[in-house]
């Protein structure tokens, strides 16, 4: 369930949990949080619910240079669905918002609208006017109001590094996907609808599936290793070029996918694109044919790398 305001939370998920903060990307350190959430609804029998803002609050305040976002409002809300959650609660952050005061939002959102029994929340959230309200400020509250409150410390990773959204970008702006999805826990993902190209792929014989993705996206332009979900949900493997064809016209930045043994017309469907590898960074060819060939060669890698996965490796984080 997807609520976009706190009003119209329902009255039988009241008195459960509730895990608290931004979650772009639902990473591993996220993760951390929200299966302590669904560990203690489930111990005690009650809702399990996640409170989010939308849309980032940097971007809020900061709209000329927007978040890069991991995970859109609708991919977040499916992957905390996926983690066991009854319910997401998308909370407007604006201006006006910003301003509520710590104890305000403690007092009408989290007791009066959503009736916590219970919230959790990472070490690093603070929240209301001027950032005022920290972890320590919620739980000396919560006592005082008589909900419980959980806080959970920063997740490290298997080398010692805390595990973080903005190194995920990073990551991602340097085309280690590997390492992105391992931070993540799942294979990074893109969803939008096919949009009609200049239909040069079809000249090549490698008819593509064109996405436009965010202006603001740190991925790195190059070749990936793919698998692509359909509107009908089967999954197809397949190889992505994420960039502006310099070959060819230089022009805005597409997510082009070429699907493996496929036929058919994708145009105006939604479609996800799961990358599971970096193969190469985007460069131009002093010909077609030696384009074409390129191609081949980039699609025979990623035929390789996909196939050492299982059928649907890298979909969800793994539920512990």
């Amino acid at each position: 369930m997807r609520i976009n305001h706190p009003k119209d939370f329902p009255e039988s998920l009241r008195g459960g949990i509730v895990a608290i903060g931004n979650f772009d990307g639902v990473h591993r350190g996220h993760q951390a949080v929200l299966q302590t959430a669904v560990k203690l609804a489930e111990l005690a029998g009650v809702s399990a619910t996640v409170l989010t803002f939308e849309p980032h609050p940097r971007t809020v305040f900061a709209p000329h240079a927007p978040v890069p976002r991991l995970t859109p409002a609708p991919c977040k809300a499916e992957l905390i669905e996926h983690l066991g959650f009854n319910c997401v609660v998308e909370h407007k952050f604006d201006r006006d918002f910003a301003s509520t005061n710590a104890i305000d939002f403690v007092e009408k959102t989290l007791m009066e609208t959503l009736g916590a029994s219970h919230v959790v929340t990472g070490y690093d959230f603070h929240f209301g006017k001027g950032r005022e309200g920290s972890p320590q400020f919620l739980a000396a509250n919560g006592e005082r109001l008589g909900f419980a409150t959980t806080i959970v410390q920063a997740f490290n990773d298997e080398g010692g590094s805390v595990v973080s959204s903005s190194r995920i970008r990073e990551c991602l702006a340097q085309g280690e996907i590997a390492e992105a999805n391992g931070l993540l826990g799942y294979a990074y993902r893109y969803s939008g609808v096919v949009q009609k190209g200049k239909q040069i792929g079809r000249t090549l014989n490698y008819p593509t599936a064109n996405l436009m993705m965010p202006a603001e996206s740190t991925l790195k332009h190059g070749i990936y290793a793919v698998r692509a979900k359909l509107a009908d949900g089967t999954l197809h493997d397949g190889v992505a070029s994420y960039g502006r064809r310099p070959t060819f016209d230089n022009g805005e930045a597409l997510l082009e996918t070429f699907i493996f043994d496929f036929e058919g017309d994708l145009y105006d469907q939604e479609l996800t694109i799961y990358l599971y590898g970096w193969i190469r960074g985007e460069e131009k060819f002093g010909s077609v044919e030696a384009l074409i060939e390129q191609m081949d060669k980039d699609s025979m890698e990623a035929r390789a790398m996909l196939s050492a996965l299982g059928p649907e490796q890298g979909l969800w984080p793994i539920v512990v």
